[in-house]
């Protein structure tokens, strides 16, 4: 099995909701179990500000650098928990539609983990977009992790 899984990526999406640690941190329990990768993806969605490009063109600049600096420190927590420094991308466009637009791309990335907001009614807008709407599109597993699940919860389960 892990001959098979060596090149194989867990895609994690990057977002500043609470339930992204979840997430990242099933992926990274179940990557280093079975020695694949971690594959991480922050999209910046566009402010459309194209009739100003000079407003445009720094907001762009802004909303880059951020997602620099937030992907680095989920990079950084994958890379010391797995030892393997994991692949980054940054999109810009609809979330939804970058995240299977990059499955569709990558062919080593072979599963999507969500966390599923426990808080409120919703487990999130991609997770609904993902299993609804998105499910025909989405040529991967995807595996829903509970945003109310403690790290010891996780690790159990990988």
């Amino acid at each position: 099995m892990k001959n098979e899984t060596k090149n194989k990526f867990f895609l994690v999406v990057v977002d500043e909701t609470e339930e992204l640690h979840q997430a990242l941190h099933f992926a990274c329990a179940r990557a280093k179990s079975i020695d694949a990768n971690i594959a991480l993806v922050y999209v910046i969605t566009p402010n459309n500000f194209g009739h100003w490009a000079s407003v445009d063109a720094l907001m762009r600049e802004e909303a880059r650098e951020q997602a620099e600096e937030i992907i680095k420190t989920h990079s950084d927590y994958a890379n010391s928990f797995t030892g393997k420094t994991p692949l980054v991308y940054i999109r810009e466009g609809e979330t939804t539609d970058q995240i299977l637009q990059l499955i569709e791309e990558e062919e080593q990335i072979c599963q999507l983990v969500l966390g599923a907001n426990t808080k409120s009614d919703s487990a999130g807008p991609i997770v609904n977009y993902i299993t609804g709407k998105g499910a025909a599109r989405c040529k991967i597993p995807v595996v829903i992790v509970p945003g109310s699940l403690s790290d010891d919860q996780i690790e159990m389960l990988c």
